[in-house]
């Protein structure tokens, strides 16, 4: 439930859309929702729905802002999720499209990939539900200028999401266990982060009870077939044109992105 009015939820909607449209960054959008978490939502929802209306495929969630570090980078102190869409991967691509965003930093997470619906969210329930996981590298983005974000900015802004690329080396849960990982991330050949899978909210498992939690409150919960990028391992790095992102996930392997230096002008 929310305080904020209809009207200044869609007035929020409406900034970020123009940011979208106009292919650049807005005012944050706190002016018009306060600190009401609901209310971001509310906008993260509309615009799923503007997005789904225009034939985009919801593909799974990613959380965010589960690491320590990235919370005392942004400014805020609790997580948060996002939607995935199927046009946000760009796997298969040989350069990750730099022209598709704004402002764009990388870290390096696990996936999920669930084998069926998440329904109960005790630790067993949701290690049942995974099917493998894969490296990943999240590429954030922020349609609000200069990353100046409260946790109502970054919700709304479909939890400062922009593209995602996934590993090829699928494990199950039999195989390794998540809060175990270390990962060093490399920009350019350059060690740029590193952290450990505890980083991400004590365990990545423990992120992805906490999203099923979350999710299911809001209605819309986990479902079978769909990703899930669990949150960063250590703090996320610039990711400008023309650069090379690598990260190594003990157990999980490597995957990497080069950026392409094409931007739109």
């Amino acid at each position: 439930m929310t305080a904020v009015s209809t009207d200044a939820v869609s007035r929020a909607a409406a900034r970020i859309t123009g940011a979208l449209r106009e292919h650049r960054p807005v005012a944050p959008v706190r002016d018009l929702l306060g600190d009401d978490v609901a209310a971001a939502y509310a906008v993260q929802r509309e615009l799923t729905r503007q997005r789904a209306s225009h034939g985009a495929v919801v593909v799974g969630r990613k959380i965010g802002l589960t690491s320590p570090a990235v919370q005392r980078q942004l400014g805020v102190d609790q997580p948060d999720f996002g939607v995935l869409f199927d046009d946000m991967d760009v796997t298969a691509r040989a350069e990750v499209p730099s022209d598709r965003l704004l402002q764009p930093k990388a870290e390096a997470e696990i996936a999920f990939v669930l084998k069926h619906d998440v329904t109960d969210f005790d630790a067993a329930s949701v290690r049942a539900a995974v099917d493998y996981a894969v490296a990943a590298i999240e590429i954030v983005d922020s349609r609000i200028a200069h990353w100046d974000i409260t946790i109502t900015d970054t919700v709304a802004d479909n939890a400062s999401s922009g593209l995602f690329v996934l590993g090829d080396r699928r494990l199950t849960l039999d195989e390794f266990e998540p809060r175990e990982v270390t990962m060093r991330l490399y920009a350019d050949d350059q060690l740029a982060s590193e952290g450990t899978g505890a980083a991400c909210l004590g365990d990545p498992l423990a992120a992805l009870a906490w999203l099923a939690r979350t999710a299911a409150g809001f209605g819309d919960p986990l479902r079978a077939g769909q990703v899930v990028l669990s949150g960063a391992l250590g703090p996320m790095v610039p990711a400008p044109p023309g650069c090379r992102i690598r990260a190594e996930i003990s157990s999980l392997g490597e995957v990497g992105a080069t950026f392409s230096r094409k931007v739109r002008s």
